[in-house]
């Protein structure tokens, strides 16, 4: 699923894709059982049964949702006869919420209904779902720690950091590793290329005249890239991988920017790179570096998963359509 790849960056919208599911699924209980009540309007009623009339601005602390949000709905049931808007005989500025004798008698005959949804929930999420337990304490979490300041917190700290591009060091080695299984595990598997070049990079890259860089910020490693010497005058960029939660920072493209000039500095004729249609984003960052795609996979390709071969070509000559280009069947 396309969301639960952005992890925290589209919280909010896979719990809303997961609301809609839960309320798709009660509203159609509800019909089944000829309930005259839709999902969305249980918070409401149900408040209002068990603690009789009140006033949208309370009913909305209570249930978590906004003014706005309560009184639009309030509306709509009042139309479908089901609440009353009254004024307030303590207060005149003030309107209350009650049911109506039809919303109350609406809900009276759920009982068995409300029973059963909560008996299916637990049989199709488990008796004992980490799921309720897991929203109560996101909500707590929210009440004590508000989102908004943690995250403009953190955005100032990234402003104000600086992103370092160093060079291969021993006690830098295992994050080589660890931050290309991370990608290679989510999209693909570990070749054995993958394997002997990860573990060893000394003899596999370093040694035949490569080099590896490393993405620092605030001291901590969030990227890594590798320029692989493949023969005289020619290499190819290898091990291209960023932190997910560092990603959309540029730091891939800060990486690509040292490997292309190490290549130059080193007085490389051709620089390289094989990939995977899957990958998108990272295609077209390499295009706009100047990578150009070629009509097939290279002849004697390093990896199972390469269906995108690409040449550097700084003047920056067109790509040719990707569509059906190199992909191995």
């Amino acid at each position: 699923m396309y969301l639960s790849s952005l992890t925290e960056l589209a919280f909010g919208s896979r719990l809303k894709a997961l609301s809609d599911r839960f309320y798709a699924a009660v509203d159609e209980v509800y019909r089944s059982c000829g309930a005259g009540i839709e999902s969305r309007w249980f918070p409401v009623m149900r408040f209002l049964w068990e603690h009789g009339p009140t006033t949208v601005t309370e009913m909305a602390e209570a249930i978590g949702q906004t003014h706005s949000a309560v009184s639009q709905l309030a509306n709509k049931l009042v139309r479908a006869g089901l609440l009353l808007r009254r004024d307030d005989p303590a207060d005149g500025r003030r309107c209350l919420l009650s049911l109506t004798d039809q919303g109350a008698k609406s809900l009276e005959k759920l009982g068995p209904v409300w029973v059963a949804i909560r008996q299916g929930m637990q049989d199709s999420l488990g008796p004992q779902s980490r799921l309720l337990q897991a929203l109560h304490d996101c909500e707590q979490a929210l009440d004590a720690q508000p989102l908004v300041g943690k995250i403009l917190d953190r955005h100032a700290v990234l402003t104000q950091s600086r992103v370092e591009i160093v060079p291969f060091e021993p006690r830098l080695r295992e994050y080589f590793y660890e931050l290309n299984a991370a990608w290679l595990k989510k999209y693909f598997v570990i070749e054995p290329l993958d394997e002997q070049v990860l573990r060893d990079p000394e003899h596999r890259v370093l040694e035949p005249g490569g080099a590896i860089f490393f993405a620092m910020l605030e001291g901590e490693v969030i990227g890594t890239c590798a320029l692989l010497y493949e023969s005289a005058d020619l290499f190819e960029l290898s091990k291209m991988a960023v932190n997910e939660a560092f990603q959309g920072m540029g730091i891939g493209r800060r990486l690509l920017d040292a490997a292309i000039a190490e290549f130059h500095r080193r007085g490389g004729q051709t620089l390289f790179l094989e990939s995977s249609s899957r990958l998108t984003p990272a295609l077209h960052m390499y295009e706009r570096a100047g990578f150009v795609l070629q009509p097939a996979v290279r002849d004697g390709s390093h990896y199972q998963r390469a269906d995108v071969y690409m040449i550097y070509t700084p003047t920056g000559a067109a790509a040719p359509p990707r569509k059906g280009a190199g992909r191995k069947n």
